[in-house]
């Protein structure tokens, strides 16, 4: 089957011939894959820095939507013919959503609500998940102050939008291009990270932050007031204090949350823009990532389907 991967760790990402996987075994799924995202993570993957239980060679992709055509002996739910989106991690069958068919755990997989096409789907579920889980922790409620670096970011930007929608300030930091943006999303302020005095200009004045760019995470914190907390998706949040409550967040697979964001994307509630690309853009779609050349925008091959590109703003 064709696919996109890697053959060797750190290997070269090239498009790929792999055997189609085999049948599903309890609590397992098979799907024909519509679509797949795209993200940083990727690298993690490609360099085994995260470790999914891929057995090289191997398709990447942790995240994506398909149908349903086989499922394990004790499976209820989903059906074969089921449409389903999915964050799934570990893989049972070792190689990931970046093929035309993938085994993922039945447990992991929502429902795709009628009428969202399966490439926007595959855009939402790892981003989607880690903002919801990072909102989770900081336990935020309405009327608090929240700082987010990077809003401009896709995490960013529906970690902003879930916040806005709970009733919370939100401050982001992004560059002068997407202020507009994200105003339209509903931050309270904007401001240019590329000023060096941004945060002594801001001062000690949140409840919480977010850190969703590399390397911002001490500075965030020094922001945060007395008995806060900071949630770092770029693995360097700083030390737990008497002051400041930090951790590093991993997303975790969360079927049930997944399900309730599909329907807001479905909707029109959620803001997400998409690039779609075929699968044998593959390598391309993953340098992109990996050096942040995505402008915001998530990246998501069609593995089958229409062979162009396309542009989906929301």
């Amino acid at each position: 089957m064709r696919a996109c991967g890697v053959a060797e760790v750190s290997g070269q990402v090239q498009s790929l011939r792999l055997p189609r996987p085999q049948s599903p075994g309890p609590g397992e799924i098979l799907l024909d894959v519509l679509a797949a995202g795209v993200g940083a993570w990727d690298q993690l993957l490609a360099s085994s820095e995260w470790d999914v239980g891929l057995r090289l060679p191997a398709a990447l992709g942790v995240e994506g939507a398909g149908r349903v055509v086989a499922v394990g002996p004790d499976v209820t739910a989903p059906a074969v013919g089921d449409l389903v989106l999915a964050h799934s991690a570990p893989l049972p069958g070792h190689s990931g959503l970046w093929a035309e068919q993938v085994l993922l755990r039945a447990a992991d997989a929502a429902p795709l609500p009628e009428g969202l096409d399966p490439a926007r789907a595959a855009a939402l579920p790892i981003n989607g998940l880690t903002a919801c889980q990072a909102l989770d922790w900081l336990d935020l409620s309405s009327g608090m102050r929240l700082l987010v670096t990077n809003g401009a970011g896709v995490t960013g930007a529906l970690v902003l939008q879930l916040a806005v929608a709970a009733g919370v300030h939100v401050t982001a930091t992004a560059s002068p291009r997407s202020f507009d943006r994200l105003r339209r999303l509903g931050a309270t302020d904007v401001i240019d990270y590329r000023r060096p005095d941004w945060p002594r200009e801001v001062g000690r004045v949140f409840d919480a932050a977010l850190a969703a760019a590399p390397g911002t995470a001490a500075t965030a914190g020094e922001l945060v007031r007395p008995g806060g907390r900071l949630c770092s998706i770029t693995s360097d949040a700083p030390a737990t204090t008497a002051e400041l409550t930090s951790t590093d967040l991993y997303v975790r697979p969360d079927a049930e949350t997944l399900a309730v964001l599909a329907g807001r994307l479905r909707d029109g509630v959620l803001d997400l823009p998409t690039e779609v690309l075929p699968l044998d853009e593959g390598p391309g779609a993953f340098d992109r990532s990996s050096r942040g050349l995505t402008g915001g925008t998530k990246l998501v091959l069609r593995v089958t389907g229409p062979a162009s590109s396309d542009t989906m703003p929301a």
